[in-house]
């Protein structure tokens, strides 16, 4: 699908801008949608009655994932967890199902979230695999202490101590509002984003509001009344995409740069995430002069030509993850010309939940094994 340059005078036109309007083609696609929700819920059925196996390997599992396809902040979360484990002298391992990542020579090459993620945690091993029990065994076998599941909420046959399911406060339901008004289209995959209904929260640990900082309290107080009828009782905490720094990509030395240098900075946004009005209206509160916008489809591979036309009058601003997919393209090769903004996720509401919940995850396996050693010999 190309990439849609947005500017004042035009609006995007990627698969979700499409879906989210109402009327003509987009409503034949109710058929095999509703047949996507009924295959979800007698999957989510035979989970739930134990009539599909579901694996332990001997480690907790903290799952991140979400009910609608796209960006709600995902990896940041994961950085966040792997980071709040480290100070409770656990070693976490991650593992992500890879989607988007390309074979090099008969191997998976890292994805862009893979890439991201090895430059924010260098020293956390991460494995790609579609069998992500499979994945989890290998970092169990290399002494992990704790399991992060990268969008893992669907993926059912690797138990999990903790579920956290993350909605992004600007497009709970995956689609932004049509253009014309209205309210969201909520439906499942293919007319709309929804992996499965709101109600499958009901087996979440705890719901996470992402980007709480992009609404206003009106709506999150909407949000959270559905998210109280659809799994009563569910925690509900929020957290804020804060951006901390810029730097410029080839820097060596990934030199950080005060945001504030970006104030009245015109340039072109270049962004291929599920979530591109959140990024721009990221950028744009920091006193970004935005000229263009060019949106691309979520995990894009950038290719020469892609920025044709970008970083020759001004410079170009893109999202962390974009930058691993970016590096090396000819159009942004030159110093200063491809600038990263940087983002890290704050829990800024329910931080006690989540210290509880990692507090409480039972130790590996091996370390109740050796503890009984101990017990034995003391004994």
């Amino acid at each position: 699908m190309p990439a849609e340059q947005v500017t004042s005078a035009s609006r995007p036109r990627r698969h979700d801008g499409l879906l989210a309007e109402r009327g003509g083609w987009p409503e034949l696609l109710w058929i095999p949608a509703l047949l996507f929700g009924a295959i979800a819920r007698l999957r989510s059925m035979m989970y739930a009655r134990r009539a599909r196996p579901v694996f332990e390997v001997g480690a907790p599992v903290v799952s991140v994932g979400n009910l609608a396809a796209g960006g709600t902040g995902k990896t940041p979360m994961i950085a966040w967890l792997a980071e709040r484990l480290r100070e409770r002298g656990l070693r976490a391992g991650i593992v992500s199902r890879g989607y988007g990542a390309e074979e090099r020579g008969g191997v998976q090459a890292p994805n862009d979230e893979a890439r991201m993620l090895a430059e924010m945690l260098p020293d956390v091993p991460h494995v790609q695999d579609r069998d992500r029990v499979r994945a989890a065994t290998q970092l169990v076998d290399r002494g992990l202490d704790v399991i992060l599941m990268d969008d893992g909420f669907q993926h059912r046959r690797l138990a999990r101590d903790v579920d956290l399911v993350l909605i992004d406060s600007l497009r709970p339901f995956g689609l932004p509002a049509p253009a014309n008004g209205g309210l969201p289209v909520e439906a499942p995959i293919p007319r709309g984003l929804m992996r499965e209904p709101l109600s499958a929260l009901g087996r979440a640990s705890a719901v996470v509001l992402t980007r709480v900082d992009a609404v206003d309290e009106a709506t999150l107080e909407r949000l959270e009344r559905r998210i109280e009828r659809a799994a009563p009782g569910m925690p509900v905490l929020q957290a804020r995409h804060a951006p901390v720094a810029y730097r410029e990509a080839g820097d060596p030395d990934r030199t950080r740069h005060p945001l504030h240098q970006l104030e009245g900075l015109e340039v072109d946004l270049v962004s291929g995430i599920g979530n591109p009005g959140a990024f721009e209206a990221t950028a744009r509160g920091l006193g970004v002069r935005v000229h263009s916008h060019r949106r691309f489809p979520d995990h894009h591979s950038f290719a020469p030509g892609d920025l044709d036309g970008l970083g020759v009058e001004r410079a170009v601003l893109t999202t962390a993850k974009d930058a691993a997919r970016l590096d090396g393209l000819p159009e942004v090769d030159a110093p200063g010309r491809l600038l990263i903004l940087e983002v890290e996720l704050n829990v800024s509401r329910g931080r006690p939940i989540l210290d509880a919940l990692l507090d409480t995850l039972p130790p590996t396996q091996r370390a109740r094994e050796r503890a009984s050693i101990h017990e034995g010999l003391h004994g």
